[in-house]
């Protein structure tokens, strides 16, 4: 059991540090919003995320798990820090690490001698390296490793991950840091920092490409009436390919790959690479978010203006209450623009988003339905599957349906008199 203490109460660090209070360290968590730290020492999450609740309260009622203002007061009696910081995207899509350099800077001088200081955020390749010049101090050990986390599975990714990624040019210290996740039965990689760094930004690259392949495949079937599920489904079949990110959809978003491929392509031009590869991952990826507005166009007659659009989903996936970057929002937001008239339903969103402020929310599917030319589903919230499509066929001013997402009944749809729009179908 060993004394933990974890830097930023965000998704990451609510992450981390219940996870591993679950595996029975002690944890004491530290945020700048006073509000928060009061919140969530009476074990409430301010996010959605399954079975994260839970284990907050356990955590909680055991005494492993506790909050703090101020990162100086966590670390004073703990032997592990772990930085989980916000690193948001610059102008330039540089991540922006101001937030862990802070960090580093306001407790370097209380850092008890002898522990390390672990880099858990997503950061540039060398941060780990700025961070340890920022303490400044011999006696503290700064490691690398990275989240690989996803939304709506986070604790399950980290009580059962593909790997434990650790990078350091302490020795001693990566293998300190390994040993907190022992109960896990896992892979871990230990590695050099640098390495460790860029294993992250490799990984997120790497699935956004796949999900691009599969949404320019999706158009090619389109174009030659071929299905892409059976054309991926028989890809998948090869174990050299996998089954895993072969979903056609609006693109790809969410909190990381956006920024990690932004920021991919900007570590590589810091060393004179241009990674056109990259890039036109990320302009497709606009595209195929554009290409679905267009669709709920084309059922429009051609134009969305004064047309009244109902939207499934807001989310950018399901099982999170996350919009940052969704594409849900970005096809919505085009469709804005053309002074559509649009009511969304989204099981985790309330009320109107900031980033939509002329889009109404409606309180269950069938309500944002009513009175709509086309329906668009957007984010793949199971719920959507279920609901009862003659009593949507009914409501609809029109039988549209733009599906995103490919989660409905074609055949019932048929059968209602639908006109559908899928994805690679």
């Amino acid at each position: 059991m060993a004394e933990v203490s974890v830097i930023g109460a965000g998704y990451v660090g609510m992450t981390t540090a219940t996870g591993l209070a679950s595996l029975g360290h002690n944890v004491v968590v530290a945020d700048v919003l006073p509000e928060r730290v009061e919140s969530l020492s009476r074990g409430e999450l301010p996010i959605i995320e399954r079975g994260m609740e839970e284990l907050l309260r356990e955590g909680i009622d055991a005494g492993r798990l506790r909050f703090v203002l101020g990162a100086s007061t966590a670390v004073a009696d703990a032997e592990f820090h772990f930085l989980c910081l916000p690193t948001p995207p610059g102008d330039d899509g540089a991540a922006d690490l101001s937030y862990v350099l802070a960090v580093a800077e306001e407790v370097k001088s209380v850092l008890p001698s002898g522990s390390v200081v672990i880099n858990k955020s997503t950061v540039p390749v060398g941060t780990a390296r700025l961070v340890a010049e920022r303490i400044d101090r011999d006696d503290i050990g700064v490691v690398s490793n990275p989240e690989f986390l996803r939304e709506g599975t986070a604790l399950d990714d980290f009580l059962n991950p593909d790997r434990v990624v650790v990078g350091s040019w302490d020795a001693d210290a990566a293998k300190r840091v390994a040993a907190l996740y022992d109960a896990l039965d896992t892979e871990v990689v230990v590695t050099d920092a640098r390495s460790s760094e860029l294993i992250k930004y490799a990984s997120n690259a790497y699935l956004a490409t796949k999900l691009t392949f599969v949404n320019e495949m999706a158009e090619i079937c389109e174009e030659l009436d071929a299905d892409i599920e059976a054309v991926m489904n028989g890809m998948g079949l090869d174990r050299r390919i996998g089954t895993s990110y072969l979903s056609p959809g609006p693109g790809w978003g969410g909190s990381c790959f956006p920024k990690d491929t932004e920021a991919l392509v900007h570590i590589a031009a810091s060393v004179d690479l241009e990674f056109d590869f990259l890039r036109n991952v990320i302009r497709l990826n606009h595209r195929h978010i554009g290409r679905v507005a267009d669709k709920v166009r084309s059922l429009c007659g051609g134009s969305a203006t004064g047309k009244r659009i109902a939207a499934w989903g807001l989310t950018f996936k399901a099982g999170t209450d996350d919009l940052r970057d969704s594409p849900a929002v970005a096809v919505l937001g085009l469709l804005s623009t053309d002074e559509a008239d649009i009511v969304a339903h989204d099981p985790a969103i309330g009320a109107p988003v900031d980033q939509l402020p002329g889009v109404a929310i409606a309180a269950d599917p069938i309500e944002a339905a009513r009175d709509a030319h086309v329906l668009v589903v957007l984010t793949e919230w199971p719920e959507f599957a279920t609901v009862d499509l003659a009593a949507v066929a009914e409501v609809m001013a029109e039988p549209n349906i733009v599906d995103a997402r490919n989660l409905l009944d074609r055949d019932r749809l048929a059968q209602l008199g639908f006109t559908v729009l899928g994805v690679g179908r």
